[in-house]
């Protein structure tokens, strides 16, 4: 089987949806797919290359903006994409963007069977701009992706079922299933904590509006143990000075005594941070499944993780402690109290966590995926 995957930034670091494409290509590969990647070229000539290389594009006014999220698009060249479709079974669609609608128009054309993933919402660009809740644009962005890329998809995969819900309201023509992005199983006994003082909690995330790590920074006001506890934000993007500077304020009138830790990291330096963290907090108001959350908690980290109508990843809090309402900083504060206080309980929560990944194994994910290829080329 010949699968064309369809994604504008396939090497992007920092950015969960290419993250999450090259992990699924991974594990597709092992069980025999034979994948092709129609993409842009990686910025890296040292690293490796897109079997299909598309040269870059700019986006007029924004693309400042995409950049610091991390992001990229790709040159929507017809020749290559054409060449692309011609080897391939099915077209597996990652983005609802313009080289997706051009890849999509070619691939009807053609016979080439598309399915997709849908891996994030409108508002996950909006937020950045300050429209996340702008009926209009939402409205009219979801339509457009609608028309232009998920209805020529036979089948779509929804990482949670929070998303398919979604989807259903919008009346998609795609059959829509139900398939997690999943976690990479490893092997036990998980990470050991490394003994320290100091309670640690950590957050990862792109330093982006709707990530919403202020959140957590401003719960700081309202927790007891504030000056024994030590945040760590890992990630990068737009907002971090302005973080970084809401920090050094909480630092500067000594409601906190360990100034708030940011970085970069690599997967080998953020498995090492987790080793030696408590708590792993999620504020994000906007998130299709949350791979940095299932990531931390697949290593047996403890989550507190934000309720919103447009996060799915809310739905791996097991106790009334591992969630708050997105935004209420003084609820966040309560459950961090909370933790601090109950620190006797991580260990067995931390278990519970720990058996986590068996349900969401990205390998069971990929054995999803290569049967909705396959019943799409019998539909053929």
């Amino acid at each position: 089987m010949k699968v064309l995957f369809v994604v504008n930034s396939f090497y992007a670091k920092g950015n969960g949806l290419s993250a999450s494409a090259r992990r699924t290509v991974d594990e597709l590969e092992k069980l025999g797919a034979q994948i092709r990647v129609l993409s842009l070229r990686n910025p890296d000539p040292d690293g490796p290359q897109p079997f299909y290389a598309l040269p870059p594009t700019r986006i007029p006014v924004f693309q400042n903006l995409v950049e610091r999220q991390c992001y990229a698009f790709a040159h929507s060249d017809k020749k290559i994409i054409k060449q692309a479709l011609s080897w391939a079974d099915v077209v597996h669609i990652e983005e609802p963007f313009w080289l997706q609608v051009v890849t999509c128009r070619l691939a009807k054309r053609m016979g080439v069977p598309c399915v997709g993933t849908y891996h994030l919402h409108p508002e996950n660009l909006f937020s950045s701009i300050h429209l996340r809740k702008s009926l209009y644009f939402n409205s009219s962005t979801m339509l457009f992706w609608k028309k232009t890329v998920f209805d020529h998809c036979r089948i779509l995969q929804c990482p949670t079922e929070n998303v398919r819900q979604r989807l259903e309201k919008w009346h998609f023509k795609s059959e829509l299933r139900v398939i997690s992005n999943g976690m990479i199983v490893k092997d036990k006994p998980q990470l050991l904590k490394k003994p320290h003082s100091v309670f640690t909690i950590v957050s990862i995330g792109r330093y982006s509006i709707e990530k919403d790590q202020s959140t957590l920074l401003r719960a700081m006001k309202y927790c007891r143990h504030a000056q024994e506890i030590q945040l760590v934000l890992a990630g990068r993007g737009p907002r971090e000075a302005k973080l970084k500077k809401q920090a050094q304020k909480l630092y500067d009138k000594n409601i906190i005594k360990y100034p708030v830790q940011f970085c970069y990291l690599s997967a080998e330096g953020l498995e090492e941070l987790y080793s030696r963290c408590d708590l792993y907090v999620h504020c994000a108001t906007v998130e299709v499944e949350g791979l940095s959350c299932t990531e931390a908690i697949g290593t047996g980290l403890v989550p507190v993780i934000a309720e919103s109508k447009l996060s799915a990843t809310s739905q791996y809090a097991h106790l009334p402690q591992n969630s708050f309402k997105a935004g209420d900083a003084k609820t966040l504060a309560e459950r961090l109290d909370w933790w601090f206080e109950h620190r006797d309980n991580l260990d067995e929560e931390s278990r519970w966590y720990t058996s986590l990944d068996l349900q969401y194994d990205i390998r069971d994910s990929a054995r999803q995926v290569l049967q909705m290829y396959q019943d799409t080329l019998e539909e053929k």
